[in-house]
C-alpha cells in the first residue's frame, strides 16, 4: 500500500516534532508549512496529498479561512481542524464547512493515529466491504439474469444494477465497476431477448405485460384525483432511473416519497413516440386515426409534440368524469423555467398541473454536439454529476421548494430513458428513411437481423404507417445504425454519445415516483 501523505499547518510547527516524528515512524509522510497561504500553495503544486491537518487559529489566513479555500480546491479532501478553543460556535462553522474531524490541543499521538485511521481506513473499508458485498451479489444476479425473469423481476434486476452503480461510485471502486459494467451489458443482451419475444404481445393485450406509456396518466395519475390534494406531474424527459436516485438525494430535503414504481416506455424510446402517448392515453397508431390534427409523421413538417396540451385534455374528458381543472407547462428554456418559478403557486388551485422539462434532453443531445460537454459528462458517473448539478441550480428545484409544504402530490417521471451507445450497425435506406440513431423507420431497409427487432407490420406494434412498405427496425443493447457514407467518421463522433430509441433497460424501464411534502 503507497504511504499515506500529510499537509500539516501550524505556526507552531516547531513544537509538533514529536508528533511528526511518531508519525514517519508509524509509516507516514508529513509535509509541514506554518501558515495558510503556504498551505493553499503547497496543496496545489502536490498531487499525492491523502488529508489536511489545519491549526485553526493560525495568524494571516485563519484555519476556516484556508478550509475554505482548501475544499474549493478539492471538495473530497479530508481535512481535521486543531485548535485550543473549543467553543461550541466555532465548531458549528468547522462542521459546517466539511471538516472531517476536529482535534484540541496539545494533541496526543495516539490521537491523530485514531483520526488517520478512521478518516483513511474508513474510506479503505468501506471499499473493502462495497466490493466483497458485490462480489457475493454478483453470483445472485447472474443467476437471476439467465433465470426466465419476468417483467418486475428485470426491473429489479435493473435496479440492483443501479443501485450497485451508484455505491461503487461513491466508494471509488474502479475494478468492481469494470465487471458491473460486463454484467449490466449481460443484463441487457437478455433483456433484449425478453422484450423481443413478448412486445408485440404486450402491446396487443394478448398477454399481460407491463404499464406502457399510454398507460400511465390512467394508472398512475388519474387514481390520485380522489385525494383531493394538488397533483403537479413532472415530466423530465429523458431521466433515466440512475438519474432519478441521484436527483432524489436533494429532494428528498423538502419532500418524502411515497412510493418508487416504474412504466415501460413504448418503441420507439423516443419522445414523438413516447411523450405523446403518454398525454393521448393512446398509442401513436390510435392517435394518428383519431387526432390526426395533432399528429406528424416523422417526414412532416413542425414540431412532432405541440399538441400535448390538447392531447392531455380529450384524455382526461374520456376518462374523468368530473372537471378536472388542469395546467400544461413546458419549459424548454432559463425563461421558461423563471417564469415557472415566479409562478408556481398560482398553479396550487388546480386538480393537475403538469410541467414537461426539457433540460436532461438537451443535455444528452448538446453533449454529443460539445465537446466541452463530451469532457465534462464522458461517462455514466460524470453524466449522473452533471445532472444532480444542474436540478440543484435550476428554477424547477426553487419552484418545488416553494410549495412542498402547501400540501400537494409530487408524481416525477420521465417519457424515456436513454443509453451510452458503443457498437456500430450498419443500415442502408433511401433519402426518405429517418435519421436516428437508435430506430429507423423507411422502405426497403437492409440491415443486420441479428441486431435489431424488425416490426414490418406497423400496426401490430401500435404504430403509424406513413408507407404501403413502411417498416420499423429498433436497435438492440448498445447498438447505433450508421450509413455506409463516411461511415469511420461518424463512427467516431457518435461512440459513447447518449441516446434513445431502441430496446434497454436504461431506455424503457421508466420511474414513477409519488412524493409528499414533509
Amino acid at each position: 500500500m503507497d504511504r499515506i501523505k500529510i499537509l500539516w499547518a501550524d505556526d507552531e510547527i516547531d513544537l509538533l516534532k514529536p508528533q511528526l516524528l511518531f508519525l514517519e515512524q508509524k509509516g507516514y509522510d508529513v509535509v509541514t508549512v506554518s501558515n495558510g497561504y503556504d498551505a493553499v500553495e503547497e496543496y496545489e503544486q502536490q498531487d499525492d496529498i491523502d488529508v489536511v491537518f489545519l491549526d485553526e487559529s493560525m495568524p494571516g489566513m485563519t484555519g476556516l479561512e484556508t478550509l475554505s479555500k482548501l475544499k474549493g480546491l478539492d471538495s473530497n479532501i479530508p481535512i481535521v481542524m486543531i485548535t485550543k478553543n473549543e467553543a461550541e460556535t466555532l465548531m458549528e462553522e468547522a462542521i459546517g464547512s466539511q471538516i472531517d474531524d476536529y482535534l484540541i490541543k496539545p494533541v496526543n499521538p495516539n490521537q491523530i493515529l485514531l483520526t488517520l485511521k478512521k478518516i483513511i481506513d474508513n474510506q479503505r473499508l468501506v471499499r473493502e466491504k462495497t466490493t466483497s458485498d458485490y462480489q457475493q451479489e454478483f453470483r445472485q444476479i447472474l443467476m437471476d439474469i439467465n433465470s426466465g425473469l419476468n417483467y418486475d423481476d428485470w426491473v429489479n434486476v435493473y435496479k440492483k444494477i443501479i443501485n450497485w452503480e451508484l455505491k461503487l461510485d461513491d466508494s471509488n471502486t474502479e475494478s468492481m465497476a469494470d465487471i458491473l459494467a460486463i454484467q449490466k451489458s449481460q443484463a441487457n443482451a437478455e433483456f433484449c431477448k425478453y422484450v423481443m419475444r413478448h412486445y408485440l404481445d404486450w402491446i396487443n393485450e394478448r398477454q399481460p405485460g407491463p404499464i406502457f406509456s399510454h398507460q400511465l396518466i390512467r394508472k398512475k395519475v388519474l387514481p390520485k384525483l380522489q385525494e383531493k390534494k394538488p397533483i403537479i406531474l413532472l415530466v423530465l424527459d429523458n431521466l433515466r432511473y440512475d438519474q432519478w436516485k441521484i436527483l432524489e438525494k436533494t429532494l428528498i430535503s423538502s419532500y418524502r416519497v411515497v412510493s418508487e414504481d416504474h412504466f415501460c416506455s413504448i418503441l420507439p424510446t423516443s419522445t414523438q413516440y413516447s411523450r405523446n402517448a403518454i398525454f393521448a392515453g393512446m398509442l401513436p397508431r390510435d392517435i394518428e386515426k383519431h387526432y390526426r390534427k395533432w399528429w406528424k409523421n416523422e417526414n412532416d413538417e413542425g414540431g412532432k409534440n405541440l399538441f400535448e396540451k390538447e392531447l392531455l385534455q380529450s384524455q382526461l374528458d374520456r376518462l374523468v368524469k368530473d372537471k378536472v381543472k388542469m395546467d400544461y407547462i413546458k419549459v424548454t428554456n432559463l425563461a421558461n423555467g423563471q417564469q415557472l418559478d415566479d409562478q408556481i403557486l398560482n398553479y396550487l388551485n388546480n386538480d393537475l398541473t403538469v410541467i414537461v422539462y426539457n433540460f436532461i434532453d438537451m443535455l444528452s443531445h448538446a453533449r454529443t454536439e460539445m465537446e466541452v460537454l463530451k469532457e465534462l459528462a464522458n461517462n455514466e458517473r460524470a453524466y449522473r454529476s452533471l445532472t444532480k448539478s444542474w436540478f440543484e441550480h435550476s428554477p424547477i428545484w426553487t419552484a418545488l421548494q416553494k410549495v412542498a409544504d402547501k400540501g400537494i402530490t409530487l408524481i416525477v417521471t420521465t417519457d424515456h430513458g436513454t443509453i451510452r451507445v458503443r457498437q456500430p450497425s450498419k443500415v442502408v435506406g433511401d433519402r426518405e428513411t429517418t435519421t436516428n440513431l437508435r430506430y429507423k423507420l423507411g422502405r426497403n431497409l437492409k440491415y443486420d437481423y441479428k441486431d435489431v427487432l424488425e416490426v414490418k407490420d406497423p400496426d401490430e406494434a401500435g404504430l403509424p404507417r406513413p408507407n404501403v412498405s413502411s417498416t420499423y427496425i429498433f436497435a438492440k443493447e448498445d447498438l447505433y445504425f450508421l450509413y455506409p457514407n463516411n461511415y469511420t467518421h461518424y463512427n467516431n463522433y457518435y461512440r459513447d454519445t447518449f441516446q434513445h430509441g431502441g430496446i434497454s433497460m436504461e431506455e424503457m424501464i421508466c420511474p414513477v415516483i409519488t412524493l409528499s411534502g414533509k
